[in-house]
């Protein structure tokens, strides 16, 4: 029976191989001793750099949407109460008015309610709608 040889099988360099194939194989052939190193690094690398590439792209969608929302016609100004008809400013609303006078009398006033005495009732259903009954 004939003895093999203890040395791997290396393919002869030619002109077809390219600088590319050879780069390829020596990174396959390291990579089993430095798995971290030349996978997950990257790896991780790509996904911090894709982030940082990312933000800039969201902000600008955002800015893009509030803009949006924020034009109004001068004539839905008018008609929410916010500029009058000659377009002067209309009502001045402060948005940190309190609704309620005091805080406590609006906690006494829910605490007052009784939410264990219930009923559960049924709303009534538009005409052809479906009213989930089996």
């Amino acid at each position: 029976m004939p003895v093999f040889q203890a040395k791997t099988f290396r393919r002869a360099t030619s002109a077809s191989s390219t600088i590319g194939e050879r780069i390829g194989a020596a990174y396959r052939n390291c990579l089993p001793r430095h798995p971290f190193l030349l996978f997950g690094l990257p790896f991780i690398a790509v996904i911090v750099a894709g982030s940082f590439a990312l933000t800039p792209a969201a902000a600008l969608r955002y800015e893009r949407y509030d803009r949006k929302v924020k034009q109004l016609s001068q004539e839905e100004a008018i008609n929410l109460g916010l500029r009058g008809p000659d377009g002067e400013e209309g009502i001045k609303r402060n948005p940190r008015r309190r609704i309620v006078g005091d805080e406590r009398e609006e906690y006494y006033r829910l605490m007052a309610k009784d939410l264990d005495d219930w009923e559960q009732t049924r709303v009534r259903r538009f005409k052809g709608e479906p009213d989930g009954k089996l």
